[in-house]
């Protein structure tokens, strides 16, 4: 669909959103309601889909946190009601219980389409050099269906809440693959395989490497060290770059949401245990892949340690290694971004990794959202860039505030508010015998991979007396923050040192 020439202002033509996960459903509910015309562009064959790669995750956040008001208002005159406020859902309950029926209100089915995945956005006609009138001209969205059919589709705005799922970082250190890690990917898995359900064949038996030191990382190895102790040979390593894993181990039992607390508390045992064999300082440079396909043998994986060089022969090597944008597709669009984080540039600087967990996060809408090229923005994981801290509720205000900017309503634009739990989310006041006084430990691993635990235990009722990451129950939750965040209003939800305060832990 390409615009006329009196449409070139962009009047008349629809709001693209890209992605049907949580995010780009929300915005789609607010431009439902605003009564602007939208489409919304999912790459794969449903709502929630890559939500539903890692289905058997079981989310640190109750329903209560997890869902948008506006998404709630054009579910619930269907008959949908919200699932049991306190009960952790796991990723496929949220696609299934609340994405998935959310596509399907009068006011979004027909303009979700599948299957169609954004290869580019742009100016129509106009290249990212050209500024002579560019600001008269519509933004241009092409996509590609599965048949490889490509469709052009003019908009007057474009809502990019793709996330980023699907891109982890590379295994190899300094930001770059590590020599012969595209030979070795018939050993690699991505960051939350389903170790004990789909997968289990794949790692019944055998040696797995897991990289990492996220709660994604944390997941996978518990459900290993469970699926150890029925599969005889199976053999659990875990590296990490630094010398401490005190952040991941957390606050243990006084943890601000049990589920998480739980997950650094069983991780330490197994590993004091000797069920988890870890290696600290293991900064990988090669990986000598045997030949082709993962029944030749084991990879060796090779790394530098403070001791020397040390190989690890592994069958299987779990990749959970964090994520990052796709912006080859904003190549040829005006967009401001931090060098650093990837980010926004008016947004990286709340959320910097460097010095925050899910750090002091003021309130944040339109404004630090927007960029250059007027009428597009980047919402949900994808706005936070490289950093691992997004809150799915942040998400949900974040494209409210950019609806009624697109509806010219600036007061509600400006009026940007966060309902959490009276004690903060990722409470930053907890201490643990393994670190130094003044530091928390706790790294949030919010968003997308917010929860790591396997669905097959038991939903955890989170503490009513207190918040945590990605939301947590509580009896009283709080309005933060009005207005434009340079008023230093913000909401404490992690480590205030983020990747600093490794150099000041002890050894843990």
């Amino acid at each position: 669909m390409i615009a006329s020439e009196a449409e070139k202002g962009g009047e008349g033509l629809p709001v693209v959103v890209i992605g049907a996960g949580p995010t780009g459903l929300a915005a789609a509910a607010h431009l439902a309601e605003r009564g602007l015309d939208f489409v919304v562009l999912e790459a794969g064959d449903s709502a929630g889909s890559a939500i539903g790669q890692w289905g058997h995750v079981r989310l640190f956040s109750p329903w209560r946190y997890n869902t948008d008001a506006a998404a709630r208002r054009l579910l619930e005159p269907t008959g949908w009601k919200l699932p049991d406020a306190d009960t952790l859902p796991t990723g496929a309950d949220l696609v299934r219980d609340y994405l998935v029926p959310l596509a399907q209100v009068p006011a979004l089915a027909g303009r979700v389409r599948t299957g169609q995945r954004v290869i580019a956005v742009t100016r129509l006609g106009l290249d990212v050099t050209r500024s002579i009138g560019r600001e008269t001209r519509p933004l241009l969205v092409r996509a590609a269906g599965p048949d490889g059919a490509v469709t052009d589709i003019a908009a007057r705005a474009v809502i990019d809440a793709s996330g980023t799922w699907g891109r982890t970082n590379p295994l190899g250190h300094s930001g770059l693959p590590a020599p012969g890690e595209d030979q070795a990917a018939p050993h690699l898995t991505g960051p939350l395989p389903d170790v004990l359900g789909r997968d289990r064949d794949r790692f019944a038996g055998r040696h797995t490497l897991v990289v990492g030191m996220g709660h994604s990382a944390a997941g996978t190895l518990l459900a290993l060290a469970e699926l150890a102790k029925t599969e005889p040979g199976t053999r659990v390593t875990w590296t990490v770059r630094g010398t401490s894993v005190a952040r991941l181990y957390g606050g243990g039992d006084a943890d601000g949401l049990p589920a998480r607390g739980a997950i650094g508390t069983r991780l330490k045992a197994a590993v004091e245990s000797g069920r988890i064999e870890l290696i600290r300082g293991f900064t990988i440079t090669r990986l000598d892949a045997p030949g082709t396909g993962a029944e030749s043998g084991p990879v060796q994986v090779v790394g530098r340690t403070p001791d020397g060089e040390l190989a690890v022969a592994a069958d299987v090597v779990v990749a959970a290694t964090g994520f990052r944008p796709d912006l080859d597709m904003l190549r040829e669009i005006r967009v401001d971004l931090d060098r650093a984080t990837e980010a926004p540039a008016r947004l990286a600087p709340l959320i910097d990794p460097n010095f925050h967990s899910c750090g002091t996060v003021p309130p944040h809408g339109e404004r630090e959202l927007a960029h250059p090229e007027p009428g597009f923005y980047m919402a949900g994981m994808k706005s936070y860039g490289r950093a691992p801290t997004f809150l799915m509720a942040t998400g949900y205000e974040q494209v409210r505030s950019i609806v009624a900017a697109l509806a010219g309503d600036r007061e509600a634009a400006d009026d940007v508010q966060l309902d959490l739990p009276e004690t903060g989310v990722c409470s930053s006041d907890l201490l643990t015998e393994d670190l130094l006084p003044g530091d928390t430990g706790q790294d949030a691993g919010c968003g997308t991979s917010c929860g790591t635990e396997p669905a097959a235990t038991p939903t955890v009722q989170a503490d009513s007396t207190v918040g945590g990451c990605c939301g947590g129950p509580a009896p009283e939750p709080i309005s933060i923050g009005v207005g434009a965040p340079d008023g230093g209003l913000g909401f404490a939800t992690g480590v205030v040192h983020g990747y600093s305060g490794d150099a000041e832990r002890g050894d843990a």
